[in-house]
């Protein structure tokens, strides 16, 4: 990953960011999965561990794996309760560190739009995935607008600051998804869209909120006091509060799932 893309590194940091907005989605998408019991699951870029602990309290697993590139994030991770069931390791998902069909059930949660290759990767799930099991992901639509940043991000860029982007944004739209499992050769492929709303307590709250992510926490520190001011009244106007000082804010996410011909 290069410097001009986003990292991730702080847990912690990206579980305020991100971590509510993950299992807000996740358990909208675990709903339409709707996986039976007893299952070996991948959670592909598992991150600081947010989907993998809605895996292991939702779906009654047999086991399940979490592999992710960054250090920092699988040691949020393992701090989890999830981490007494859960397997943590590094790994990248073009290059699965798992022999050929290993689970039952391997998914990409807010994953695929920063795989450098997204037809590799989900052929590598296809790959450590038994016949007969699911591959699956649900990804923000990036495209669309369906972010749950995406007014932040504009914010930003129209003060003429450049904001870190996923390496394949186009991965996230739905007939690109379906696109990519019919391409892997998968049976009985479906997809689905996920909208979901989260709501900050006031100003202040989404404003601590949106300084911990990974696409804008590094273009905030370059801003000057009087950018930075600018840019709150920008997001004031943008992301109104209500008449309890509240702001609710919704996103949508495209999600797909398909078999491995038996």
């Amino acid at each position: 990953m290069t410097a001009d893309q986003i990292r991730f590194d702080d847990g912690a940091g990206y579980e305020q960011y991100m971590g509510v907005w993950s299992q807000l989605a996740g358990a909208s998408f675990l709903d339409w999965l709707d996986p039976r019991p007893g299952l070996a699951w991948l959670d592909v870029g598992c991150g600081n561990g947010a989907f993998t602990e809605l895996i292991v309290n939702r779906c009654a697993p047999a086991s399940v794996d979490g592999v992710d590139p960054s250090d920092g994030q699988l040691a949020f991770a393992r701090t989890r309760p999830s981490s007494r069931t859960a397997v943590f390791q590094q790994g990248d998902a073009m290059a699965l560190p798992y022999p050929a069909d290993r689970f039952d059930v391997a998914v990409m949660p807010l994953v695929i739009f920063f795989v450098p290759d997204p037809a590799r990767g989900v052929g590598e799930m296809a790959r450590v995935v038994r016949p007969g099991g699911l591959c699956t992901a649900y990804a923000w639509d990036m495209e669309g607008g369906g972010f749950p940043y995406a007014a932040l991000h504009a914010e930003v860029r129209e003060l003429g600051i450049p904001v870190p982007s996923a390496p394949s944004p186009e991965a996230s739209r739905l007939d690109t998804m379906a696109t990519l499992w019919d391409g892997a050769g998968f049976e009985d492929v479906g997809t689905h869209t996920i909208t979901v709303s989260r709501t900050f307590a006031d100003f202040a709250d989404y404003w601590a909120t949106i300084r911990k992510g990974p696409s804008v926490s590094r273009p905030l520190e370059t801003m000057t006091p009087a950018t930075v001011a600018q840019l709150q009244e920008r997001l004031r106007r943008r992301v109104p509060a209500d008449a309890s000082g509240r702001i609710t804010y919704t996103a949508r996410a495209n999600a797909v799932r398909g078999r491995v011909p038996a």
